[in-house]
């Protein structure tokens, strides 16, 4: 069998059958410090498909870091086909100053396609898109809430688009939202440029949970064996279906005050069910949130001030009331269950 030949970026040749981290040039600080973006190339011996992991696009959302740093410990590269592009921290700017922006306060997933004669974000969107987005077939992009708030791990997938909604239901998460295309997002552009990119969401900003973290492992190995790229050793099939809603909608606080809430991320609420009240300090008003239809939190505000208007709750529309109940709390136990990855798990 003839060798693969080596992969080419950024003036780097990998090899087929080896590893390495590439850097690619992006910017400096003020201090003439260089900042780059960093891929970790796994290119196999044998053929198959290219495909990239991302995080912190946004850089305040550390939890996708920790999902990536768990994913590169437990891949042998003795083991993958094709080649995987692996980006732990996308906005290393955002990453280092602990926020969700670059220092232009402009939001990166809101920059693609970019330009190398725009702004800070809209240069580094563009060198993301063209040497790492570009040259895959498809990509997993991990996301979490902003900080004070938190998602149930969840995939969105694009309305229109049936690969995406294949590969949600391989990662397994316990909800696929259909969620439309913004402009300047990277799931957009880079379906403009026949890349497919299923975006999971889980956790909280600027915090690490375990089990996002693990659903958010467990799902990319399932969907990069799914596409042939790794054997199935070592990897849990999914046992319970994800839910697939169609819609949602943001609950929010009818006067500010102190947030008592009554649900959580995951819980099954029905029309008319109250999830959280609203006081003000001296106990003489209380307003309640109360739900107005059937729905699953799929993410909450956890800071317990909140002033009128402030998004408090995540609600998705439910397929089937019964069905989301049980399968929420399936697949919670069956992350619960499941034992963390070791290195020599996957082969």
């Amino acid at each position: 069998m003839p060798m693969r030949p080596p992969f080419e970026l950024a003036g780097v040749s990998v090899t087929a059958g080896s590893q390495a981290t590439v850097e690619l040039p992006v910017s400096v600080l003020a201090d003439h410090t260089p900042v780059g973006l960093r891929v970790q190339v796994l290119h196999g011996k044998r053929s198959g498909p290219t495909a990239f992991v991302s995080a912190a696009v946004h850089g305040d959302e550390v939890v996708g870091v920790e999902i990536v740093r768990r994913l590169l410990n437990v891949l042998d590269i003795k083991s993958v086909r094709g080649t995987l592009l692996v980006v732990p921290v996308v906005n290393a700017f955002g990453f280092l100053n602990r926020s969700r922006y670059l220092p232009d306060r402009r939001d990166l997933n809101r920059s693609f396609p970019g330009s190398s004669r725009g702004s800070l974000a809209s240069r580094l969107a563009q060198i993301f898109l063209d040497d790492v987005v570009s040259p895959c077939s498809f990509g997993i992009d991990l996301h979490s809430a902003a900080v004070h708030r938190t998602n149930l791990p969840q995939c969105r997938v694009s309305p229109s688009n049936p690969n995406t909604l294949s590969m949600a239901r391989v990662f397994g998460a316990p909800v696929i939202l259909r969620s439309a295309l913004r402009e300047g997002s990277l799931r957009a552009e880079a379906e403009a440029r026949g890349v497919d990119v299923l975006l999971y969401e889980a956790g909280e900003g600027l915090r690490f949970d375990e089990m996002a973290v693990r659903a958010g492992v467990t799902g990319i190995l399932r969907v990069l064996h799914q596409a042939g790229m790794l054997p199935s050793k070592g990897i849990p099939k999914v046992k319970n279906p994800p839910m697939v809603c169609a819609s949602s909608q943001w609950l929010r606080a009818p006067a500010g005050g102190l947030l008592r809430t009554f649900k959580g991320d995951g819980d099954v609420v029905g029309a008319g069910d109250v999830m959280a009240s609203v006081a003000d300090p001296f106990g003489a008003i209380e307003a309640e949130i109360v739900a107005p239809s059937d729905g699953i939190v799929i993410g909450r505000a956890v800071m317990p001030l909140v002033n009128e208007g402030d998004a408090v709750f995540h609600l998705a529309d439910l397929p089937k009331r019964g069905d989301a109940e049980s399968t929420v709390e399936d697949i919670a136990a069956e992350l619960e269950a499941s034992p963390l990855f070791d290195e020599d798990e996957i082969i």
